[in-house]
């Protein structure tokens, strides 16, 4: 069987060209940083982003960790939305190994804190009952709050008041090249006002493996050590970089298709008995690549499959998608450079024989 899988944009494999050029990459020791390769990617991620120095990492998750290490260390305190990747999703790894304390605030549905809430969690730097603040974490493109690009005056806003409060902001960008595609403008419209910015590689430009981690050359000095104690110092990892320049030259334009297929997908979810999706519904900034939707609660009253089941059926007929959440009816669908417009409808197609259970 061929599947359309939906259940990530992290699901894709390299492509031909992708391989060739991975295969033909010139290599050395990244460790004693002689590789070629990786440090052509890294420059060039740092120019796209308007920052002095960038540092491959093995994945979105180390190059946050390695950013918040390099920012704050024992004690100090980290704030970030409830519903944060780094919140949520990284195994508590800025506590675990880094002794960084969470200030977890309400995201709204943009993805957003409120400026007067983050104010307030910040701390007093001469009360020595508390923490210090020393790190603000946005999200760009916001998975949870359904791949919903933020405001860039919003990421400015928080880093003036960063400023002002003697604190630093860290930008988990793991989907900001879909946020650039999505309004039309230079990554820099959001990392220009970040201390530090991750890009993945591996999401929607379609690279099998890595990130990139860029801000001030003294910070990635810093994190270059802090790189090296998480097990991320690689030797000749330029044949993964490779991967990470061939998807910067030829993936990046192409994320275009990935939002089209998910408006499309967004709008026949919503058309379809007993589904709903806010994807379908226009917002201030935009949506990505990502779908969230839910089953109605009336509907699953009436017989309809609760997420777990519908995500069951769904695969019997061909399709993979990922239950969410503790309600047990919400569900995500994500596109990406191996799904066609055809397997949309085909998605569709599949998705309303499964509600119906025929």
């Amino acid at each position: 069987m061929r599947w359309i899988d939906l259940r990530s944009d992290t699901v894709t494999r390299p492509t031909e060209a992708m391989r060739r050029a991975m295969a033909e990459a010139v290599v050395g020791d990244d460790v004693y940083e002689e590789d070629p390769t990786v440090r052509e990617l890294e420059e060039r991620m740092a120019d796209i982003l308007g920052k002095e120095g960038g540092l491959f990492v093995a994945s979105g998750t180390m190059g946050n960790l390695t950013a918040l290490l390099t920012h704050a260390g024992r004690g100090d305190e980290l704030i970030v939305g409830h519903l944060g990747h780094t919140f949520l999703y990284e195994v508590g790894g800025s506590a675990g190994l880094g002794g960084i304390h969470a200030a977890v605030l309400e995201n709204a549905p943009d993805g957003t804190m409120p400026l007067s809430a983050i104010a307030d969690a910040v701390r007093n730097p001469l009360d020595i009952h508390a923490p210090r603040t020393r790190v603000i974490c946005l999200e760009n493109t916001h998975n949870r709050c359904g791949g919903i690009v933020l405001d860039p005056t919003y990421v400015e806003d928080v880093a003036r008041l960063a400023r002002e409060k003697g604190a630093v902001v860290h930008l988990d960008g793991a989907r900001l090249f879909n946020a650039s595609r999505a309004l039309g403008v230079a990554p820099t419209r959001w990392s220009a006002a970040a201390d530090s910015v991750m890009v993945c590689l591996s999401k929607g430009l379609g690279a099998p493996v890595g990130s990139v981690l860029c801000g001030t050359r003294d910070f990635v000095r810093s994190a270059r050590r802090i790189r090296k104690m998480l097990g991320g110092g690689m030797r000749q990892v330029g044949i993964l970089a490779a991967a990470g320049l061939y998807a910067l030259d030829h993936h990046v334009e192409r994320l275009d298709e990935d939002h089209t297929n998910a408006r499309r997908l967004a709008a026949g979810i919503a058309a379809t008995p007993g589904l709903s999706s806010l994807q379908a519904e226009p917002t201030p900034t935009a949506w990505t690549n990502l779908v969230y939707f839910e089953i109605d609660a009336a509907a699953i009253r009436s017989g309809a499959p609760d997420a777990a089941l519908l995500a069951r059926r769904l695969r019997e007929r061909g399709v993979l998608a990922s239950p969410i959440g503790k309600t047990g009816r919400e569900l995500r669908m994500v596109t990406h450079l191996d799904v066609t417009a055809k397997d949309i409808e085909e998605a569709l197609l599949a998705l309303r024989s499964a509600m119906k259970g025929t």
